[in-house]
């Protein structure tokens, strides 16, 4: 039996061909990042993780966290990335709900967070940004360069990755080596990924898009990447010419326009421009293309689903849709209210539903959730709504929850205003998300003071820095008498919105 999701992305690579190229010209080649993930797995095995125990890193972009997740996979556990922005108090309750055997963090976190191992039982381990140094480098010097690879059915997890929820609680969506491995060979199909191919990787690496739609695709293609830390539009711009793909959030191509040198001639050799993650104004859309005489390739996909639609490589892109099913991919548009489906021909709108090889295996330690969202004929709920247009372009129109997609990242606005509740002078809030040309959508909120309290936008600002995320702090805060309510008495976020659409215009 085979490791499937490790084997599909070694498929036969020659072990000389180039994979990782950092921006100052050191690389990586596919015989070399097996052998760090044999070191990798060696290195697990010495601390006790077994086949299905979690291993927890929020740890910056490079090489050895591309090789962690790799070796992780290879020793038979399960991934789970975190993000660099979460505070303290949001890693205690990942750890705390995942119950990882191992937790690696960046060096300079350790006094942070060696108390909160301590209390969640998690064994620390720490890694430098450049992933050359700290307890973890030291151990995987000490490894062994060779390591039997586990082997793992395609119904076996791989990775957890945490999405947060409407009621404030972070569920852990379990991905298995299925998933992962199927979609990551429908995409290069679909996308004519090649060895020839060099995509420009400029995502960060504890989410989907950057970890699994990025990394997996190329590597099952066998393509190579320029390895960026992070996203440096000017460092982007002089990267171009050495790539041929380029896969992003709105925002970096907003961005990159915002810059004259960025052109047509500076694109030449690009064959592929790629975009997810957050919808694309039509604006972008039109403004890339006309500069560049390049389309964008819109997709769509969520954490629990991976990818589930894309516009195609070789044919007509449509702007404001996100293309077709992807290969073994199943979508239905059903009526949220009667849960039944609607006929499509129709371009009825409604909820999107997927079944297919992509869809997760559901929520970590929530079988209530898992079958609230799972319908029994296996279609997940994706909690989007849609359309599907007479061509049979899917066309996402707007989100049954209160989800606000802001540089790329999902953030739900229940969070954020459990925390400013909390909040000495707040009666209540209400967080929603606006228009905004770079981020997409901004996080705003609006609070209600208790009494006659004193605070301001600054005030509230600096009360969250310690809470939450940096994404995750309202770009703007707005005080009112009362928030609208209608005759049930649930805050209206549409008057909210209405209301205040135009600050960042």
């Amino acid at each position: 039996m085979t490791n499937l999701l490790f084997d599909t992305l070694f498929n036969g690579q020659p072990e000389l061909a180039p994979c990782l190229r950092l921006v100052d010209g050191r690389g990586t080649n596919y015989g070399e990042l097996q052998v760090e993930s044999a070191r990798v797995a060696n290195a697990l095995s010495a601390l006790g993780v077994q086949a299905g125990d979690r291993v927890a890193a929020q740890i910056d972009k490079s090489v050895a966290a591309v090789a962690l997740y790799l070796g992780t996979i290879r020793a038979g556990a399960v991934f789970l990335p975190l993000n660099t922005a979460y505070t303290a108090r949001e890693v205690e309750y990942f750890l705390n709900d995942a119950c990882p055997t191992l937790f690696i963090c960046r060096t300079q976190a350790k006094d942070d967070l060696l108390p909160v191992a301590q209390t969640t039982n998690t064994h620390l381990e720490t890694l430098t940004a450049d992933g050359t140094a700290g307890t973890w480098a030291e151990r995987l010097q000490q490894s062994a360069s060779e390591f039997s690879t586990l082997a793992r059915r395609a119904d076996d997890l791989a990775a957890i990755l945490y999405t947060s929820g409407t009621t404030g609680r972070a569920k852990g969506a379990m991905i298995t080596h299925g998933n992962l491995a199927s979609n990551a060979k429908s995409l290069a199909r679909l996308w004519e990924f090649s060895q020839d191919d060099i995509l420009l990787h400029a995502l960060p690496i504890f989410h989907t898009h950057g970890l699994f739609v990025a990394i997996n695709t190329v590597m099952v293609a066998g393509a190579s990447m320029r390895f960026l830390t992070g996203f440096d539009v000017k460092q982007v711009l002089e990267m171009l010419p050495q790539c041929s793909v380029m896969m992003g959030v709105p925002t970096y191509y907003s961005r990159l326009l915002a810059l004259e040198a960025f052109n047509a001639s500076r694109v030449a050799q690009m064959r592929l421009f790629i975009s997810g993650s957050a919808p694309m104004t039509l604006e972008t859309h039109q403004a890339f293309s006309n500069r560049t005489g390049r389309v964008i390739l819109e997709r769509y996909g969520m954490t629990e689903t991976n990818m589930i639609t894309s516009n195609p490589c070789s044919g007509e892109r449509v702007p404001g849709s996100v293309g077709f099913p992807l290969d073994g991919v199943e979508i239905r548009i059903t009526d949220p209210e009667a849960n039944q489906p609607l006929e499509l021909a129709a371009e009825n709108i409604g909820m999107i539903e997927v079944r297919g090889p992509n869809v997760f295996k559901g929520y970590w330690q929530m079988p209530e959730k898992t079958a609230a969202e799972i319908r029994e004929d296996g279609f997940f709920i994706t909690g989007d709504l849609g359309r599907v247009d007479d061509r049979g372009y899917l066309h996402i129109v707007g989100r049954s929850k209160d989800l606000i997609i802001s540089g790329g990242y999902n953030v739900y606005p229940k969070e954020i205003e459990m925390h400013i509740d909390r909040l000495d002078g707040v009666a209540e809030s209400a967080v929603i998300g606006l228009p905004h040309v770079d981020f997409g959508e901004a996080v705003t909120a609006i609070v209600v003071r208790r009494g006659d309290a004193e605070m301001d936008e600054s005030s509230i600002s600096t009360a969250l820095t310690s809470e939450l995320a940096n994404y995750k702090i309202p770009k703007r805060v707005f005080f009112i008498a009362e928030l609208p309510r209608n005759a049930m008495g649930k805050v209206q976020k549409n008057v909210l919105r209405e209301t205040y659409q135009d600050i960042y215009a």
